[in-house]
């Protein structure tokens, strides 16, 4: 099949983090995506997941040559997408003014953490800062203890990369229909105060309590949270809706117990946990899920990065595959015509400069003449 992102072409200027991720996202979509490089490429790009599926060109931006070329590149690109702090692209000349003055119809997608303007845009920080002014790292934790860091999901990943592609998704599509080129501005704090939408609408129903581990989505329920069994292994907990509530009491057991009858009764939660946590460390993880095993109690099994790829659904649905040496999420979403196949993982030291030049018709003689003015490394 075609993937729904064939031909489109991307220019991505190498980072880390988010901006990798959404390139990967870009090209598992069908996207040509040719990723800008400092000479000497990028270490252990071969077992990086995150840069799987594109071709490469190493471009010495501190050259006058070098920021030409990446102006010529950008003329036939329909995005560029960059993670820089704000005014680095544009000491570099290849800020949105320069490039949309080259292509009217380019979409330059700018991935950082505090966003463009603001006070503390030109500042250093990482995933766990961003999430931290959006109330999203004070909500996650355990009652009375401190704020979890939840990997670099919610920052990096999820308020930063996943909108910086529908940002750019949404403006390409503008221009489809006639617009010109816009900036999108992908900042992780936008993006994670966008995700906590949810808890601030239960907090303006004054159906969320502005502390970790006492609400029903943060583990303050009995009903909503991890619990060990006997073999120190985990489930995950959830069954929310009374009909689910109920199966699971009846397959643990439960069902007998009339003080677990107060379901959304929070002030008996802790109490409540004490009892379910009892009952579940009586057997180990797998006899649970023997029991729970296409039930509707909403009981699965936390399972390592190890275990995850070799779970029956997984591996029936192919989530994961191992591709190029290395296991990795495959990927997301599929299609009614096919999940996109895995593109390549990059190759050691891998440099497509001369093959991509050449494919926008510049001649030979002139990549060479690059090469020697150390614009380029071939």
């Amino acid at each position: 099949m075609d993937k729904p992102l064939k031909g489109v072409r991307v220019i991505e200027m190498a980072g880390i983090g988010p901006g990798p991720f959404a390139g990967m996202w870009l090209a598992d979509q069908g996207a040509e995506v040719i990723r800008v490089e400092r000479p000497g490429g990028s270490p252990g790009a071969e077992r990086d997941v995150l840069l799987r599926g594109r071709r490469v060109v190493q471009v010495n931006l501190k050259a006058p040559e070098g920021v030409a070329l990446v102006k010529q590149l950008v003329a036939s690109a329909d995005a560029i997408l960059e993670g820089f702090r704000p005014g680095v692209m544009e000491r570099l000349g290849l800020g949105a003014d320069a490039l949309l003055a080259v292509n009217d119809k380019l979409v330059y997608g700018r991935m950082t953490g505090w966003g463009q303007s603001g006070p503390w845009a030109p500042t250093a920080g990482h995933d766990m800062n961003y999430i931290a002014l959006t109330g999203a790292l004070h909500a996650i934790g355990r009652a009375g203890e401190r704020p979890v860091p939840p990997l670099n999901l919610v920052g990096d990943f999820g308020g930063g990369a996943m909108f910086l592609v529908a940002g750019m998704l949404a403006a390409l599509l503008a221009v489809k229909n006639g617009a010109k080129g816009r900036v999108v501005d992908a900042a992780m704090v936008d993006g994670a105060a966008l995700l906590m939408a949810m808890m601030y609408s239960f907090k303006g129903m004054g159906l969320w309590r502005d502390a970790a581990g006492y609400n029903l989505l943060d583990g303050g329920a009995h009903f909503y949270d991890t619990y060990e069994c006997a073999d120190g292994k985990w489930l995950s907990v959830a069954p929310i809706e009374p009909q689910f509530y109920a199966e699971f009491r009846r397959l643990t057991g439960l069902d007998a117990d009339p003080v677990l009858d107060a379901q959304m009764d929070a002030k008996g939660w802790p109490a409540l946990k004490e009892r379910v946590g009892a009952a579940l460390k009586t057997r180990t993880r797998d006899e649970w899920m023997a029991v729970f095993e296409g039930t509707d109690a909403c009981v699965a099994p936390v399972l390592s990065m190890t275990e995850a790829p070799a779970h029956p659904h997984m591996a029936a649905r192919g989530v994961f595959a191992e591709n190029g040496g290395v296991m990795q999420p495959r990927p997301a979403p599929r299609y009614s015509d096919g999940a996109p196949e895995t593109p390549p993982m990059m190759a050691r030291g891998q440099n497509d400069t001369r093959a991509v030049l050449e494919s926008l018709g510049i001649d030979g003689a002139r990549i060479d003449a690059l090469a020697a003015a150390k614009a380029v490394a071939l």
